[in-house]
């Protein structure tokens, strides 16, 4: 039976990033109630923020843009935890690691959350985890029909301590999760298959990413070592991108560089350890930047679904028949604003 146009729905949220934060506040204001699952132990997903004795890492999305009004207006409901990142001198390296071009790609403003990357998702999850609404470090296995009603779902569900639950009465699911995750939990669930094949077209590149701190700068009165620019896009056959962490505003004054490795080079070594991926990396960080220091902090994170190359090429998908959707910034594309707009307008479908 078919649920009423205007009628409250209860709706299962699979993914605390951008996308799903911004679906389920949507829903939320439209009158809905939603439970959002997350298996990270925080809100953010790729909008991602490290903590060390040495200060934080933006160790996924390292900036936005802002090019669609909505999500224009929607930055003015979380004052204080956006702004503008003037990211001196961002250069094009060739692959000797020398300045080839001392101009940004665009002339866009960038933006950081403030004080780290995963601010803006955190304020806008702030009601919901109040209210209850919000199962972290939550990972769905499964889902099924609800046994006691089978016109809704539930969710099979782990957790701390290998600890298994369900969580039923769902009208609707939705899936903001990286599309391989999101065709995965699909398929072992036997459920929707025509939405898991339009997956099969989506491409998303890994990434190592390094994190390096320098305290030894400040305790020879430096303000930074290295070079004079702050991030970098990068041809070296290893590294794409570079940033200095200290640049950033509302960010402790300690160096530190978040490095990303290139898509390829990431792929072709995404199995190795990272011991191994450390060292190659550091020692291309240190040709970049002249920087050969011995860092005082090293740590690596992998992200197995880091930056969109072939996406989607819609906003969202929708299973009207069966009410499930799946929205995320590989709809779209891999910035920040896509996951946004795509998380908005599924959940405008939905509402």
């Amino acid at each position: 039976m078919p649920l009423k146009p205007d009628a409250p729905q209860h709706i299962a949220i699979i993914g605390a990033g951008m996308a799903g934060i911004t679906c389920a506040r949507t829903l939320v204001q439209a009158g809905h109630q939603v439970m959002v699952f997350e298996k990270s132990r925080g809100f953010g997903g790729r909008m991602a923020t490290r903590k060390t004795p040495f200060g934080t890492f933006d160790h996924g999305a390292q900036y936005f843009t802002v090019r669609d009004e909505r999500f224009a207006r929607a930055l003015e409901t979380a004052p204080g935890r956006v702004k503008p990142w003037s990211a001196t001198a961002v250069r094009v390296l060739d692959p000797l690691g020398r300045v080839a071009e001392a101009a940004l790609p665009t002339r866009e403003a960038h933006c950081v959350g403030t004080p780290g990357m995963n601010a803006l998702v955190r304020e806008w999850a702030h009601p919901l985890a109040t209210d209850g609404a919000v199962e972290l470090e939550t990972q769905v296995t499964r889902i099924e029909r609800d046994k006691l009603n089978p016109r809704r779902w539930q969710l099979r569900t782990t957790g701390v301590a290998d600890s298994v639950h369900v969580f039923s009465g769902f009208d609707s699911v939705v899936l903001a999760i990286p599309a391989a995750q999101a065709q995965n939990l699909l398929r072992l669930s036997a459920l929707a298959p025509d939405l898991a094949a339009r997956l099969d077209a989506v491409q998303v590149a890994p990434c190592w990413t390094l994190m390096l701190a320098f305290p030894q700068a400040v305790q020879i009165n430096m303000t930074h070592i290295g070079p004079q620019w702050n991030a970098a896009l990068s041809t070296h056959h290893r590294v794409a991108w570079l940033a200095r962490e200290s640049s950033k505003p509302g960010r402790e004054t300690t160096e530190r560089w978040t490095v990303q490795a290139s898509a390829a080079w990431s792929r072709e070594h995404l199995e190795d350890d990272a011991p191994r991926v450390q060292a190659k990396l550091l020692k291309a960080f240190a040709e970049i930047t002249g920087i050969r220091a011995e860092p005082a902090h090293a740590e690596m994170h992998r992200w197995r679904h880091a930056k969109t190359e072939t996406p989607l090429g819609k906003s969202f998908l929708w299973d009207s028949k069966d009410r499930i959707g799946l929205c995320g910034d590989w709809c779209l594309g891999h910035r920040v604003e896509n996951a946004f707009v795509s998380g908005l307008e599924l959940a405008l479908k939905i509402a």
